[in-house]
């Protein structure tokens, strides 16, 4: 009986509570610490007269480079369409080649607006400015205008590419 008892209380002081010998394990205040990326606000950004302004302007050459190009590309449309079935060296086919080269000098004033227009957006970000949606909506104006001056250039050139010998 006496040996019960004696591995009884040597049982019990492994419940006692420990000398400090050993770490805790409650959870440590690092364990508790989120490693979430912290809510930020958006920045928006304020009302620029004067970007605005400078917007109005290359918008307005743009939509200059865009008429010129529309006739530009008209032009040579049918100076193509004049040259079909007419073989390569021909008047017409030169005209033509003449009217496509002339194009690509038309399209010149969209692809240095939307250059100009990146410039200053990349310039913001620079600044650490948030976007400007005026700015934005612009430079995607000038790209599309600049691709789809680009996709009309590739479509003539296939067309005088396929007029005749």
């Amino acid at each position: 009986m006496r040996f019960i008892l004696l591995l009884s209380l040597t049982a019990l002081a492994g419940c006692t509570e420990s000398t400090g010998r050993f770490p805790s394990l409650l959870p440590r205040p690092i364990e508790s610490t989120s490693l979430a990326e912290p809510d930020r606000p958006v920045a928006v950004a304020t009302p620029d007269a004067a970007l605005d302004k400078r917007i109005a302007e290359i918008r307005g050459t743009l939509a200059e480079g865009i008429k010129a190009f529309t006739a530009g590309a008209q032009d040579a449309e049918a100076k193509i369409a004049v040259s079909r079935g007419l073989p390569q060296g021909s008047e017409a086919w030169l005209q033509a080649q003449v009217a496509m080269g002339s194009l690509a000098e038309l399209r010149r004033p969209a692809v240095s607006v939307l250059s100009e227009l990146e410039e200053l957006a990349t310039q913001r970000g620079v600044d650490g400015l948030p976007p400007y949606p005026a700015l934005d909506a612009a430079v995607a104006e000038a790209d599309q205008a600049a691709t789809q001056q680009q996709n009309r250039i590739d479509s003539l050139e296939a067309a005088l590419g396929g007029t005749g010998n």
